[in-house]
């Protein structure tokens, strides 16, 4: 779902100019151009651009609208369900859809209500239900503040992988390669070790919670330790591990994956870690924007 450059104007009580200009210098994630006219998320916040000192980063903006949200806590369940209303949909639509599901957003609503959708293949159902199912499963882990563990990823990657009965948990015992990447995924016997030392060093990081987010989620999709369903799994456990952390899930945008590929490659080819760390805390610190306003802080 999308809005005009003239409704986020309205909305937002800025001029038409200022949003294309804002479109254009990727500060509104999920906004793209389609011929002359911009599309622009229906839930997109304001960006925070310009209303803060500038020596204020947005790690810092960050840190400070969570405490505001952590004021606020406990919240009511109906508070919950207000700030997550739809957001499973849409997460399970551009999460999969990044990986070449072809439902719609639409249809993804659909098939989560239980519905078959003609000419769409069952894979494409199957995935749909096993992203919410795996989904559903984190919010439990969250809720008993489970320690992020191998198990816990295989558990994960099982509900992921609803159309692989043979390959749900497991490490693959093949190699693989990922097409057009600029990195080549570890031999399968290397796989165990690799991933309890990145568990390891995920633990012992003092960074703040986005790089430490951004640079295991691109460690451990450069290990690919599954034959499938890598992406959707490496997804939702940044999700896990932010929801833990107090901070609302994200909801990396089919719209953005070009940018999200490319933040693979500054890492692996420049050590750069900033495109990931950008990208994530850009839809962190809008959620957050929408959490606020929600709650009317």
């Amino acid at each position: 779902m999308f809005m005009t450059v003239q409704q986020a104007a309205e909305k937002w009580g800025i001029s038409d100019r200022r949003v294309r200009i804002l479109c254009a210098e990727g500060k509104i994630p999920g906004a793209y151009r389609e011929r002359q006219s911009w599309k622009i998320p229906i839930d997109a916040q304001k960006p925070a651009d310009g209303r803060y000192k500038a020596k204020e980063n947005i790690l810092e903006q960050i840190d400070r609208k969570k405490a505001k949200l952590d004021n606020r806590r406990p919240l009511t369940e109906g508070e919950a369900e207000r700030l997550n209303e739809e957001f499973i949909v849409e997460y399970t639509y551009n999460s999969n859809a990044i990986e070449g599901n072809t439902l719609t957003l639409r249809e993804t609503d659909l098939v989560l209500r239980g519905l078959t959708i003609d000419r769409k293949p069952l894979k494409d159902h199957m995935e749909a239900v096993g992203h919410k199912e795996a989904f559903d499963y984190v919010g439990e882990l969250v809720k008993n503040n489970v320690l992020l563990s191998e198990n816990v990823i295989k558990q994960i990657h099982f509900l992921v992988l609803a159309d692989k009965k043979d390959d749900r948990g497991v490490y693959r015992r093949v190699p693989v390669r990922i097409m057009g990447a600029q990195h080549e995924p570890v031999q399968p016997y290397l796989i165990e070790p690799k991933m309890e030392q990145l568990l390891q060093d995920f633990a012992k990081s003092s960074e703040h919670i986005i790089t430490k987010l951004a640079r295991f989620h691109i460690e451990f999709e450069g290990i690919h330790p599954f034959i499938d369903g890598n992406g959707r799994t490496g997804r939702l456990l940044v999700n896990l591990e932010l929801m833990k952390a107090g901070y609302p899930p994200i909801d990396i945008k089919f719209t953005d994956r070009i940018a999200y590929y490319n933040a693979f490659d500054a890492y692996y080819v420049k050590h750069d870690l900033s495109a990931m760390e950008k990208l994530f805390a850009g839809y962190i610190n809008s959620r957050l924007d929408m959490y606020l306003e929600i709650l009317q802080y």
